[in-house]
């Protein structure tokens, strides 16, 4: 797909003024102003901790401002909740799922604004509406399925399309794509020019810089809650972003080669995975991989090509259905998910949220959590190992936090992940999986995050990593398997081209 251009500056329909918002002595947003016109893309660029996910709550009545106001058609307003903003024509699609899993898809999609009929709630027109809406987002998935039982990146859809349900004039996209594949991207780009087409306006924000230049009208920069800079779509390309972002002279690192590997540590011989869903098909099909001491390996596909449910075979939460997992010497089939992180195994889930961290929990616990074994003297667990485990941690991944006892709901994106990275090298594994690591966090946060890896590699450390960008394949991988249907379908150096490595995926280049 193309990168778009503005033909015109078009409407104004929303506007942020001077716009500030204080929790405590912090400032979020330091008076910003940006505005949104009809028909087209605003996209908001900037680190996590910048400001955009306090200004979008803002925009769609979830916080109020501190001082400021919001602009809607010409007119100042005020919500008092995100149902008087809906009213008003605005919905927001949220970065983290706020979805019930144990509802199904249409009673999650209509949840709190059900179509009532002559003897109570409509199922059938809901139904019809869930499927209409799913058809226009490319998913052939049944209303009644519970949403538990989707795997990610359809959940991410079932989130977009609640949102599209509502019919909205302003709609906010926090992150939409950060789940999935590369095919239902360019299936909600589609639907996203329709809308714009309608007279729609869309505020995007998105991580994933070069794919959202696809659709960008209007680009919007923050940082520490200022906008630092704002441009047409025909005025900017990646590198502009990159400089107004974070500054001059950035990358993502490039693969360490100033030691050698060492002797195998994981090695992987003829594992398959059934599919839960049909019988007699494997979506994990006879997989092997050695992995050494010392080396990155990125495993890349599509959404479905199997690489999350290798790493998590591998790691004890999926039961494979033949093969073996060897490290040490021994087998690890058979063995509990605790006793591989025993063992010197540890996985890094794709979502942190549900999988990787407790929301209850402060910082600290969250991050002693997989290593609570070795902090317990005689029957209680010992205060000091674990402030010790916990102040170790925190400084060995670079952690922006108050302090171990704050909520890790009070950290970004990124310092999230580097608490759920930091929760699993804590337990001194000498293999470390990763599903996504990068997925949803900033450029800036996402540099960090490899620049880790790479260190700790060159301590001995074998790292495998997961990812659906092709330009995290070429960062710091010393070695790049390409999964497809199960299988490899592809293995490269780093010295590989993107087309090569999208091409062996089955996935169509895009210019």
């Amino acid at each position: 797909m193309s990168e778009r251009t503005v033909t015109g500056v078009g409407e104004v329909v929303l506007e942020a003024v001077d716009v500030v918002k204080t929790y405590g002595g912090t400032r979020a947003l330091k008076g910003v102003g940006f505005s949104v016109h009809r028909g087209q893309v605003t996209t908001l660029f900037g680190e996590n901790g910048a400001g955009k996910s306090t200004l979008m709550k803002i925009l769609s009545g979830v916080e109020q401002p501190t001082s400021g106001e919001i602009v809607l058609n010409g007119s100042p307003v005020t919500f008092e909740d995100t149902v008087d903003a809906r009213e008003h024509g605005i919905s927001i699609i949220h970065q983290e799922l706020s979805l019930a899993p144990n509802l199904s898809v249409r009673d999650n999609i209509f949840l709190g604004r059900e179509i009532m009929g002559s003897k109570g709630v409509d199922y059938a027109e809901e139904t019809r509406r869930t499927t209409a809406v799913l058809e226009e987002l490319g998913e052939n998935i049944d209303p009644s399925t519970l949403v538990s039982d989707l795997r990610l990146g359809q959940q991410q859809l079932i989130e977009i399309a609640r949102a599209l349900s509502v019919d909205a004039r302003i709609l906010i996209m926090d992150e939409p794509t950060s789940a999935l594949s590369a095919s239902e991207v360019e299936v909600l780009f589609t639907v996203i020019h329709d809308l714009t087409a309608r007279g729609v306006s869309i505020v995007y924000i998105s991580h994933h810089l070069e794919e959202a230049l696809q659709i960008t009208d209007h680009a919007v920069v923050l940082r520490d809650g200022s906008v630092t800079a704002t441009a047409v779509a025909a005025d900017i390309d990646l590198a502009w972003v990159v400089r107004a972002m974070v500054g001059e002279g950035f990358d993502l690192g490039s693969p360490p080669t100033d030691y050698e590997f060492g002797e195998v540590a994981l090695s992987v011989r003829g594992v398959s995975v059934a599919d839960p869903s049909v019988s007699g098909r494997s979506v994990v099909d006879r997989i092997d991989l050695d992995v050494r001491r010392g080396e990155i390996v990125c495993i890349y596909g599509l959404m479905g090509a199997g690489r999350t449910e290798l790493l998590e075979a591998i790691a004890g939460r999926n039961q494979i259905s033949s093969g073996s997992i060897l490290k040490g010497g021994g087998d690890l089939v058979g063995m509990s998910i605790a006793q591989r992180i025993a063992a010197g195994l540890g996985l890094v889930p794709e979502d942190r949220q549900r999988d990787g961290l407790v929301q209850t929990m402060s910082v600290g616990r969250n991050l002693s959590l997989a290593s609570i074994g070795s902090l317990v003297k005689g029957l209680f667990l010992s205060p000091g190992r674990e402030a010790d485990l916990v102040g170790d941690s925190i400084r060995a991944v670079h952690v922006k936090t108050a302090g171990g006892d704050a909520m890790i709901g009070s950290l970004s994106g990124g310092n999230q992940q580097k608490v759920v990275i930091g929760k699993m090298l804590a337990t001194e594994p000498d293999v470390i999986l990763l599903d996504e690591p990068s997925r949803g966090i900033d450029i800036g946060a996402k540099a960090e995050v490899f620049r880790l890896l790479a260190e700790r590699a060159r301590d001995g450390l074998a790292v495998v990593y997961t990812t659906s960008e092709v330009g995290e394949c070429l960062s710091i991988a010393h070695r790049i398997i390409v999964m497809s249907r199960g299988r490899i379908a592809a293995e490269f150096t780093a010295d590989v081209t993107k087309e090569a490595i999208m091409a062996a995926s089955g996935e169509a280049v895009i210019s």
